[in-house]
């Protein structure tokens, strides 16, 4: 066959793939409010359908490649011009297709530290380049508003690249509050030094447009090389490209660093604000002497006297959370101010009080927000606080704390929206539903307390003198004004003597003990219960608990355990358990629990009674204050000896009555049925 006909026929099978039908001038194209439907569209069909490009991340660099050549196009074409990003009628394959990688070699060229000179659109088939294509080729990518950009970079992105080695996005609601409460200004040099794909840069540049601000300096370092590079990208994207990206790992000396403009551009005392996310997990903690020693929180500190001392012996490992820290400081000029998102075990653990000792001889806390559960959910299950700082010797007298029940979407990271209490949606003045999200809130009361301004307390802003901290807990729910005002007011009606739980402790009412642990390797060798918190159900024990333990075992620990009847068992370890609480009855008596449970057993019944004490327990209040003393640690979370912090509002002496006669009927009448039922098991065939 002569090339000639080869080419009719490769253009009409192309034409067949295609379908260009006109040809497309730069004047022509359309403004974009779609984008995010259509990086959705061409992700699913790049993985559906291109042989060789199915993992995420490749699909993600190649899409990215395409968005390239078609900012590219749009920036050096005249209004009369013909784009080159586009299907052409009566082409064929081979011209489409060296128009597109052409326009890739120039885009390389313009864009040399976005893209290596080696790479290339790897979309090997004109058919499917064609296709993904003409998504893009009738919009005007640069006429597009930021927001729009930013939404569909971000969706994008979030599905194609999830997060590891502690790397998650932060959700942009997150990255607005801190930005909102420390608010970048003109002439001011800007550092995240953990930047990701860029999210807290973009949104300062937002902010300084939308401000009008001018001549500030963004800066962001981040380890990951292709994170880095889609901060790039995603800066670009929106139209700015005086950014400063570096490669290069923030935790290192800097004078270690690759790039010369790097430790020009970047250096230690010379920011006046930082905003970031660092990676945070024991998982992934950093190791080698060179890099531990140049840092404070590198060193073993020792509990003297009431202060914490940095000692001379060098860790083996440290979180990179605690490191990022001293680092941010030290990337501070004097009197320069911090955002910093940090695991919530951090602010409350006992053997991380040394980090605040540090903390508090090198800067001013200045506020903390603690988010709630759901904020980087789906990606990862740990809760997290905002820290706020100014690097200043002096310390603030009081501190702005605020608790984020809500953040605007569920453990699936689907939108929540505010309802009234007759199940309709909260509308704005606009008639717009309202996002169930405390965050703008939030920042809006926080900057009122910097500026001096009275704020009404409640749980999205309150402050808590400095000199008033309990044992360095710089955890917002430990302080939950609310509580403390229902607690007040329960008082104020004389129904109630608030008493603590140490109290009752302390005049020998009532005894608390931990057991001790019988251990693994004792499970499962007999029929005696072995009591686990996940036992603890509906105020009673389940019949048959998975793991037991043989007599022998039982009659070595009974003494040591002593359970008694009427003891109540209350768990005080264990993610979402604790709080669970039961009573011993005449059933109950032979078992062995776990040590992750208290046995609480009333020692007098002048003040109180067993069963009035379960019942205070499990009311609303005190259930509150559980939640609100339990801190999260390493892989559990813990109340700790905090339940004796626990104020019971106890009532008069016929209400402790009447609720008595309920409670013990209630009890015997679980007992009625579960002996029942266990006689009904044992008549079974």
């Amino acid at each position: 066959m002569k090339k000639q006909d080869m080419d009719k026929l490769e253009l009409f099978a192309f034409r067949e793939l295609g379908k260009p039908k006109k040809m497309i001038y730069r004047k022509n194209l359309e403004p974009i409010n779609n984008l995010k439907i259509i990086f959705r569209e061409i992700r699913d069909y790049v993985a559906g359908n291109v042989t060789g490009i199915s993992r995420d991340e490749k699909i993600a660099q190649n899409i990215m490649r395409l968005l390239f050549c078609k900012i590219f196009d749009e920036k050096t074409k005249e209004e009369s011009e013909l784009v080159d990003f586009a299907n052409r009628p009566d082409e064929t394959e081979r011209e489409f297709s060296l128009r597109i990688n052409r326009l890739f070699e120039n885009v390389k060229t313009r864009y040399p530290d976005i893209f290596e000179a080696e790479e290339k659109i790897e979309i090997e088939n004109t058919g499917d380049l064609s296709h993904i294509v003409s998504k893009f080729e009738d919009y005007c990518i640069l006429d597009a508003d930021r927001d729009v950009l930013s939404d569909a970079f971000e969706e994008f992105i979030g599905t194609s690249f999830r997060g590891s080695e502690g790397q998650f996005f932060t959700p942009r609601n997150v990255v607005q509050m801190m930005i909102d409460v420390l608010e970048p200004k003109s002439n001011e040099r800007i550092l995240d030094p953990a930047c990701g794909s860029g999210g807290f840069l973009v949104y300062v540049l937002k902010h300084m447009i939308k401000k009008k601000e001018s001549d500030y300096f963004l800066c962001g370092i981040d380890k990951d090389l292709f994170l880095s590079r889609l901060a790039k990208i995603y800066l670009t994207l929106i139209g700015e490209e005086k950014y400063h990206i570096f490669c290069e790992n923030s935790l290192a000396l800097p004078s270690s660093w690759g790039k010369k403009e790097a430790q020009e551009q970047a250096s230690l005392c010379s920011f006046d604000l930082i905003l970031t996310n660092p990676p945070f997990g024991a998982k992934i903690p950093v190791v080698g002497r060179d890099l531990l020693r140049q840092y404070q929180l590198g060193y073993q500190w020792n509990h003297v006297q009431r202060e914490w001392v940095r000692t001379k012996n060098l860790l083996s490992k440290q979180p990179p959370q605690i490191l990022f820290i001293e680092r941010c400081l030290q990337f501070l000029k004097e009197g320069g101010r911090m955002g910093i998102v940090l695991p919530e075990g951090l602010f409350g653990n006992p053997s991380d009080r040394y980090i605040w000792e540090y903390i508090s001889q090198n800067a001013s806390i200045i506020g903390l927000v603690s988010l709630s559960h759901e904020t980087f959910q789906p990606s990862t299950h740990t809760k997290t606080s905002v820290l706020f700082l100014e690097k200043k010797n002096h310390t603030k007298k009081k501190i702005f704390m605020a608790i984020a029940n809500s953040v605007g979407h569920d453990k699936n990271g689907k939108e929540v929206c505010r309802i009234n209490k007759d199940g309709s949606y909260v509308l704005d003045k606009k008639g717009n539903i309202i996002v169930d999200d405390d965050l703008p809130e939030i920042a809006l009361m926080f900057r009122q307390f910097l500026c001096n301004k009275r704020v009404e307390e409640s749980h999205i802003s309150f402050s808590v003198d400095y000199s008033k901290l309990n044992d360095n807990i710089f955890i917002p729910e430990y302080y939950n004004p609310e509580i403390k005002h229902d607690l007040l007011k329960l008082e104020k009606d004389r129904k109630y003597e608030l008493i603590r739980v140490r109290d009752l402790i302390d005049n020998g009412t009532i005894k608390i003990n931990r057991v001790n642990e019988i251990g693994s390797r004792f499970y499962g060798t007999g029929e005696v219960p072995f009591v686990r918190t996940t036992d603890i159900v509906n105020w009673e024990i389940k019949m048959d608990p998975i793991k037991a333990v043989s007599n022998e075992v039982y009659e070595q620990y009974k003494k040591i355990q002593d359970v008694q009847e009427n003891d109540i068992l209350f768990v005080n370890d264990g993610t979402f358990l604790i709080g669970r609480t039961a009573i011993i009855t005449s059933l109950d008596k032979k078992i062995i629990i776990q040590s992750h449970l208290r046995k609480i057993r009333v020692s007098r019944g002048e003040e109180i009674n067993p069963y009035y004490l379960f019942y205070l327990l499990n009311t609303s209040i005190v259930q509150r204050q559980i939640k609100a003393k339990t801190f999260i640690q390493a892989t559990i979370s813990t109340l700790g000896n905090r339940l004796n912090e626990v104020i019971l509002p106890i009532g008069n002496s016929k209400e402790i009555e009447n609720i008595t006669r309920k409670i013990k009927g209630i009890i015997e009448e679980k007992m009625i049925l579960r002996r029942k039922s266990v006689e009904l098991i044992a008549k079974s065939v």
